[in-house]
């Protein structure tokens, strides 16, 4: 049975600034991670999402500054080196070592610890064992790295890192290196994992559909700042700027401006709030592909005319391509049974009417 954590194991980088020579990585980052959390860092490539890992892992030290500190169990570690922090850290090239076979691997950070804390040969044998059945794969305790495949070996780099009983775990990207199919099946076994152990959890991705699906927590990171941070749904649903709802999803983007107390994109006239935005003020109008329908005629929402350019039916929705009468390129997804009764084809003029988007200026969304 795996042991449970005694104490709130939590993480917590307090205003943590970070440049390398003139690149500004982290600008006074704050975040909490919660004891039992796994927390997805997402954004794109040079947001700092890596940067804030390795400085709760050790790897890196923040800028000096006096309102700086990270704290790992209410413990202030901001000046102490990676090997006092007891991290697991799993990489996305798996770091193991391929002399050793699989059991090795995994007692490798036991084995090597100073005498005095290094368990018993039988009691290693036994966290070994224990974590095989964990990760499935009991039956190639004896095989070597070269023998595996990507999924089972990032899962014995897993093992290995929970085999010292890691204060947190920290995972870099830990699927990246992998195809489409193995991802998805490997983040499913990560969240029952997670859901079993209950390891106080970092995890780096650049991926928003793995960071929705797998994390209790989703803290969107962009130009070394944080963008928003909130559950899954809190994120997808309720974006708290442009860069959030454009990241995290395909979206169709209408540009526009403030006229008589609306939000005008062509014919599309939305109302807004009367203490919003300023007359003449410009706008844009971000709608997902399934708030968008298809119609032959006009109908009571906001719509605007457009011509069907091509659809794509492979896929568990249908997606069809137009271009607006504005100029816009548009994109509608629907289900297959409501495309198959709007007998929509290549060529055809409709209207494409919104049921749903958010409305962006400057300083103000709607």
């Amino acid at each position: 049975m795996v042991r449970r954590r005694r104490h709130e194991l939590s993480i917590e980088a307090r205003h943590i600034t970070k440049t390398f020579g003139r690149f500004p990585a982290l600008r006074d980052v704050s975040l909490k991670v919660n004891d039992g959390e796994l927390v997805a860092l997402l954004g794109p490539s040079g947001s700092g999402k890596t940067t804030l890992l390795r400085i709760v892992a050790g790897l890196e030290a923040p800028d000096p500054d006096p309102a700086s500190a990270l704290l790992i169990e209410g413990r202030d570690f901001t000046r102490e080196g990676v090997g006092e922090r007891r991290v697991g850290f799993v990489f996305q090239h798996y770091a193991l070592f391929r002399n050793m076979t699989v059991f090795e691997n995994i007692a490798f950070g036991l084995q090597v610890r100073r005498r005095k804390t290094r368990p018993p040969a039988s009691a290693i044998r036994d966290r070994v064992r224990e974590l095989l059945a964990l990760i499935q794969l009991e039956s190639l305790a004896d095989r070597y790295p070269n023998q595996l495949s990507g999924g089972q070996r990032q899962r014995v780099a897993l093992a290995r890192a929970l085999a010292i009983e890691p204060k947190v775990l920290l995972l870099d990207e830990p699927f990246g290196a992998l195809d489409a199919k193995v991802r998805q099946g490997l983040r499913r076994w990560l969240r029952r994992l997670h859901d079993t152990m209950h390891v106080t959890s970092l995890l780096v991705t650049h991926d928003q559909e793995e960071a929705l699906e797998v994390a209790d927590r989703v803290v969107v990171m962009n130009h070394a700042r944080i963008e928003q941070a909130g559950t899954p749904e809190q994120v997808f649903h309720h974006p708290a700027s442009e860069f959030v709802m454009d990241f995290m999803g395909s979206v169709n983007l209408f540009h526009g401006r403030i006229e008589s107390g609306k939000a005008v994109f062509g014919p599309l006239v939305l109302d807004h709030a009367a203490s919003g935005p300023v007359e003449g003020q410009t706008a844009r109008l971000f709608v997902r592909p399934y708030n968008l329908d298809i119609r032959h005629s006009h109908g009571g929402n906001p719509s605007l005319r457009a011509r069907v350019l091509r659809i794509q039916a492979a896929g568990p929705q249908v997606k069809v391509e137009l271009q607006a009468e504005t100029g816009e390129a548009v994109v509608v997804e629907m289900p297959h049974q409501q495309f198959g009764e709007s007998r929509i084809q290549p060529g055809d003029q409709v209207f494409v009417a919104l049921r749903e988007g958010r409305v962006f200026t400057a300083d103000y969304s709607i």
